[in-house]
């Protein structure tokens, strides 16, 4: 019996010995699916033209922009007889429309622009006055060469609405005794050709080597001379008496400014140098800016002022060599689109 069991144990012993022996590999063990087991057909590419019924949206682009600007000021002043401090009794109103048109396509730009203005003051006792009275119209067709600079061609048209009269106080009474100006008396008519310099898209300068002006008087009550030899040419816009016109070649410069100073505040000014080639120390200078503060959507203030030196525009030669000054303030409405 014991024999038996010492039998067993070495079966025990020799068994686990080999199970010992033996080095398994688990990675050969592991089943994996066949590569492209399933067939993969190759699909058959074909291009060609594909007709998509739609609306016909007929899409344009449009290369004009456009700025208008409609402004009415007034203003007024009342006092009782027997207000201390003194005053007059008046009242004034003025008007402004401006309008602007932009095409731009590629390197060629076209500028048309206006502006008309047109006042009126009526003080206690006296006859109405203008306070303002200007039409200009400028149209401009530039040619870029450079980021900053092209050539440029202008054709501007200048003149006023109504008449314009020198006053006289005569025993108490207000009294007009001579007609200054009227509706192309004077007139401008200027066509120029040179450079352009923009900086930017709201400055420029005009640099016209090649201008040439035409100045029309064509009523002839405008600043009429009791006999031709009591005025010289020079006090009638360079025109002698009487004829009514004159041709200028000239250099010009014109530099112009249109921004916002702020969310509330805007700035539009333009000065032209205007020199005869033949009289060039003799130039021509004028500076219009309009400063517009907002105080809402449609309420603003305005500030208007001209300075203009030409010694072919002095009715009375008593002022010759000096410097011609408006300015206006008034409150009023203004909208301009687009906003």
């Amino acid at each position: 019996m014991k024999k038996s069991y010492l039998i067993i144990l070495f079966f025990f012993i020799v068994a686990a010995l080999d199970l010992r022996a033996q080095d398994y590999n688990l990675d050969e063990l592991r089943q994996a699916p066949e590569k492209n087991s399933l067939p993969v057909r190759t699909p058959q590419m074909s291009i060609h033209d594909l007709d998509i019924q739609g609306p016909d949206l007929n899409l344009k682009i449009n290369y004009w922009r456009n700025w208008t600007t409609f402004s009415i000021n007034a203003n007024q002043a009342t006092f009782s007889d027997n207000f201390n401090n003194g005053g007059v009794n008046s009242i004034s109103l003025g008007s402004m429309f401006n309008t602007k048109w932009d095409y731009t396509r590629d390197n060629k730009t076209f500028i048309s622009e206006m502006d008309l203005r047109y006042g009126v003051v009526q003080n206690e006792n006296q006859l109405s006055r203008k306070s303002q009275d200007r039409i200009w119209w400028d149209n401009k067709f530039s040619l870029k060469f450079a980021p900053k600079w092209g050539f440029f061609a202008a054709l501007t048209f200048e003149t006023q609405f109504d008449v314009g009269w020198r006053y006289e106080n005569r025993a108490g009474v207000d009294t007009r005794v001579q007609r200054i100006s009227n509706f192309m008396a004077p007139g401008y008519l200027t066509q120029s050709l040179g450079l352009e310099y923009k900086p930017d898209q709201f400055s420029s300068i005009r640099f016209g080597t090649g201008t040439a002006r035409q100045t029309f008087v064509l009523d002839d009550e405008v600043l009429l001379p009791e006999s031709p030899l009591d005025l010289p040419p020079e006090a009638r816009f360079g025109v002698p008496f009487p004829g009514t016109f004159r041709n200028e070649l000239a250099f010009q410069i014109l530099a112009t400014t249109d921004r916002d100073l702020s969310s509330m505040l805007h700035l539009k000014a333009q000065y032209e140098f205007f020199a005869n080639y033949e009289e060039f120390r003799n130039a021509r200078h004028r500076l219009d800016a309009i400063l517009t503060a907002r105080v809402s959507r449609v309420i603003s203030v305005m500030f208007n002022a001209t300075l203009l030196y030409d010694p072919l525009q002095i009715p009375d030669q008593t002022f010759a060599n000096t410097l011609q000054r408006s300015q206006l303030i008034g409150i009023g409405i203004s909208y301009k689109f687009p906003r």
